[in-house]
């Protein structure tokens, strides 16, 4: 009877899983995992919460139920981008996730509390903890006229965030029976992936980190307060998204407008609610930095592979560089990518991205080198 269960919850979960976007996407499973955690984010700490754990496998790893061949990846997503948008793109051969996949990879990815599928605390559907300058495109379907945010403090923090993490790599480690993960991140999943493994580096085999946000000089400890005029909540409609990636283009053909428009619709799907805030919105927590600053980095002995966009406006290749200055890991490479901004996973040159990064994770190193400073594309 024990064997009939277990056969029919295989043979369902097999029915239910979606697929990647090539070729041979029918060789990949995509499997959703809950992760129940006990938050430490400001708005709702001490509840118990739901953090959204993407994974893309091969189907032979799945029915194993161990690690993939070349072990396990977690994706930490940035500032605004739930994971499963920036790094599973349902468009052409844009999943970085389905790329290491693939290559034998047991992928995941992870929403933080308050984005994607993950729990959104209450204070996310008050259109009065958007920006001041978001407001008026809601009034008056969802407010009578601009409002005072009703929250003063975060939503989450980046210290809740850690929370968040540890509980999802220690899942990871007990459901695929491994002692260390690698963490692949994007823009201020530089700070969450990187002062995650600054804290708990035994956990961490290797970092890849596009445009990982820094600032030499933030405070040791991340701020439990938000900056002054700073709302709790971020929105940005699709004008603004797309108004963001053009002021960074460089070259002709950088990016394909086509999947630019695949992006935002999957996007704003990620956010059920903010789909019905005027033209549709992604909301998402404003979450003071802090806790990976140079006093931190120096420290740290984790192999890291950080990647800087040509074009990028965001966190500029300057800002990159200092940090890979500071960097205390003696296995380390910044790789600046050209014709490349912010956005580098979704632009042309993204399949040199995605072939460093697997490199990386492989190897610990990129065109057979370890450390150092290397250019790609043009």
């Amino acid at each position: 009877m024990k064997q009939k269960v277990i056969a029919g919850l295989w043979c369902a979960l097999l029915l239910s899983a979606s697929t990647a976007f090539s070729d041979d996407s029918n060789r990949l499973l995509t499997l959703d995992h809950y992760v129940r955690v006990q938050s430490t984010a400001p708005a709702i700490a001490g509840q118990d919460a739901q953090v959204y754990v993407r994974e893309v496998v091969l189907p032979g790893t799945a029915l194993r139920g161990g690690p993939g061949p070349r072990g396990v990846v977690l994706f930490v997503h940035g500032a605004g981008t739930p994971a499963e948008v920036a790094f599973d793109t349902p468009y052409q051969d844009y999943s970085w996730m389905a790329y290491l996949a693939k290559a034998g990879f047991d992928v995941f990815a992870m929403d933080m509390t308050g984005y994607g599928r993950s729990t959104r605390p209450a204070a996310m559907n008050d259109a009065c903890n958007a920006s001041p300058e978001q407001q008026p495109q809601f009034v008056p379907a969802l407010i009578p006229a601009t409002c005072a945010a009703t929250r003063a403090q975060p939503i989450t923090t980046l210290a809740s965030d850690w929370h968040d993490i540890d509980a999802v790599v220690d899942h990871l480690r007990t459901l695929r029976a491994v002692d260390q993960v690698a963490l692949l991140a994007w823009s201020q999943g530089g700070p969450r992936a990187g002062g995650y493994a600054a804290q708990f580096p035994g956990k961490v085999s290797r970092l890849v980190v596009l445009a990982p946000a820094y600032n030499r000089t933030s405070p040791l400890v991340p701020p439990t307060v938000l900056a002054p005029n700073t709302a709790p909540m971020s929105a940005q409609n699709q004008v603004e998204f797309a108004a963001n990636w053009d002021r960074q283009l460089g070259c002709p053909d950088q990016y394909d407008p086509a999947a630019s428009a695949v992006i935002w619709a999957d996007l704003v799907a990620s956010d059920p609610v903010g789909a019905t805030w005027g033209p549709g919105v992604r909301r998402a927590p404003q979450v003071p930095t802090g806790g990976f600053n140079q006093a931190v980095v120096t420290k740290m002995q984790t192999p890291f592979l950080m990647v800087a966009g040509a074009f990028d406006k965001q966190v500029p290749p300057e800002r990159v560089r200092e940090l890979y200055a500071d960097l205390g890991s003696k296995q380390k490479v910044i790789l600046e990518l050209a014709c490349s901004s912010h956005n580098a996973m979704w632009e042309k040159n993204r399949s040199l991205l995605f072939k460093a990064s697997l490199e990386w994770l492989k190897d610990g190193k990129v065109g057979g080198v370890s450390a150092g400073e290397l250019k790609l594309g043009n």
